[in-house]
């Protein structure tokens, strides 16, 4: 009797792990059958890289082929390295290019499936693009640009008035637009801020685990259910996830109680809760979904500024003269640049494009792709369930398209060119996941480059003995975002007249935002 209860234990977990196990099989079985036909692969595989992007570029060219094959763990990889394989592949065949991988670390552990980013091709997924894209959509983000606008003119004066912490008042100003623009209050001070500082915690936390291949659980998912205890690596990630959520509830709560008194502004969270129950979403998935412009906005425009910064001081003379005479001809000198101006200056236009393109904060090209089915590409196999790797810094620096891609040129973007899409770069991404922030981030950015070219000479910083301190255009940080590393610089102002206006419009920019000053 006992013979027979364990034989058909055993037929029953054998039946279960087939179950459960028969996706992957099935895609063991179409790798078998098209081995032969998979993309160049190289012979080694690195893991665990600060910076795997380096390598990614080095085997497009090491291996002269735009779309590279890795085996990492039990999941098939594809990098894409060229902006006509991403465009062809994530853009024109998005049906099936659309979902995302697994994110154990990042999504199931860190963030309790709660992060529509990393969500696959699923009606979850579809509730939370619906709901971020109709709130940043291009008419919707206009309606913000009034606090694009006013927080600039408060960023020229904190530049006007402390120079040397440039990095601190590119950072405020990014948090406090997409502060403002989510939850309806400033930031006044981003090192004081305590919902900056925890977000910055978070982010920090999620960048990190979503570097491809940094973690033995994303190739061995049965890790995960290690006890914590024994996990270091899984204990830190569920500690963080219990700060995530009381910091986006808060937030939302904060929202709800403002609205109540009617002493909160139209914002993306009163947009979101208007649309919860239409949509049947939970207050935790609100709550994330508020989250995302927050966690992904303010290092991805502060980080854009800080490294049209370094190419102001690397390459400054090559391209800024240019910028200047154009300013001085369309704005002139008695007031700041404003969006109205922006369709005029075509040159300033293209040095946005190529800070975009030179070093983009992106740079492993946002969160990964997934197939949902098999693919071919140019007599190329791609597996159903890949992940799909399309890294800006090899598209970016790919040099058919941009060549001596580490130089900062705009005059690219004013030359006939042939590049997929609108933008002449791949800065937000393809199809249907492309970067729902994309023009509210496009509109800071731009904003802030023209006014500080129209308001500012930037200029390498001196030592003791006068000369020019060089900086150094590789020294990025790791993780998923990559940001340039501090670096010193000159930045004065072009003349008393551009003291005098930024002085005024800076003042009464501040008395505007005062009644949005909602924390200490």
């Amino acid at each position: 009797m006992l013979a027979v209860i364990a034989t058909t234990s055993l037929v029953v977990l054998g039946l279960t792990w087939l179950i459960l196990d028969f996706p992957r099989l099935q895609r063991t079985y179409s790798l078998s059958r098209h081995r032969s036909s998979l993309p160049p692969s190289p012979k080694q595989i690195k893991t665990g890289l600060a910076k795997p992007w380096l390598w990614f570029r080095e085997l497009h060219k090491e291996l002269d082929s735009d779309v590279v094959y890795l085996q990492l763990g039990p999941t098939p990889t594809i990098l894409l390295g060229s902006a006509q394989a991403a465009w062809d592949l994530l853009e024109k065949r998005g049906a099936i290019y659309s979902s995302r991988p697994r994110f154990i670390m990042g999504q199931e552990l860190l963030s309790n499936n709660m992060r529509g980013l990393m969500a696959g091709y699923n009606s979850f997924w579809r509730r939370w693009r619906k709901l971020v894209h109709s709130g940043f959509m291009m008419r919707q983000s206009e309606k913000y640009r009034w606090i694009q606008n006013l927080e600039s003119e408060v960023l020229m004066g904190d530049l006007l008035r402390d120079p040397g912490g440039y990095r601190v008042h590119l950072e405020r100003y990014a948090a406090s637009v997409i502060v403002m623009v989510t939850y309806g209050r400033r930031v006044v001070d981003v090192r004081k801020d305590v919902i900056v500082e925890m977000n910055r915690e978070a982010m920090e936390r999620l960048t990190q685990v979503n570097i491809p291949g940094k973690y033995a659980v994303e190739r061995y998912p049965a890790l995960k259910y290690v006890p914590a205890v024994f996990a270091p690596w899984k204990r830190q990630v569920l500690e963080q996830r219990k700060k995530d959520i009381e910091m986006y509830t808060t937030l939302i709560k904060d929202v709800k109680s403002r609205r109540e008194k009617g002493t909160i502004p139209d914002c993306f969270a009163t947009h979101l809760l208007d649309e919860q129950q239409g949509l049947s979403m939970t207050d935790l998935e609100v709550a994330y979904a508020a989250g995302t412009p927050f966690g992904a906005g303010i290092e991805t425009s502060a980080g854009s500024l800080a490294s049209f910064i370094l190419a102001c001081v690397k390459f400054g003379p090559q391209f800024i003269p240019k910028a200047l005479a154009e300013l001085d001809r369309v704005v002139g000198r008695d007031r700041l640049p404003t969006f109205d101006d922006l369709p005029q200056l075509e040159y300033i236009g293209a040095i946005v494009s190529e800070t975009l393109r030179w070093r983009p904060v992106a740079v492993l090209g946002g969160t990964p792709h997934a197939t949902t089915a098999d693919d071919w590409y140019e007599s190329m196999f791609i597996p159903k369930g890949s992940t799909i790797i399309a890294s800006l810094w090899s598209i970016h620096l790919n040099e058919k398209d941009f060549p001596d891609p580490h130089a900062f040129r705009p005059e690219r973007f004013l030359e006939g060119r042939d590049y997929p899409g609108t933008f002449g770069h791949s800065a937000f991404g393809w199809g249907r996941r492309i970067c729902p922030g994309l023009h509210l981030g496009q509109a800071s950015v731009a904003i802030n480059i023209a006014r500080i070219l129209w308001g500012f000479d930037i200029k390498p910083a001196k030592d003791e003995s006068g000369r020019d301190i060089d900086v150094d255009i590789f020294a990025f940080t790791t993780g998923f975002n990559s940001v340039p590393l501090p670096f010193q610089c000159e930045i004065k102002p072009r003349s008393n007249k551009h003291v005098e206006v930024i002085q005024r419009q800076s003042r009464a920019a501040g008395e505007k935002l005062k009644a949005y000053d909602v924390y200490e």
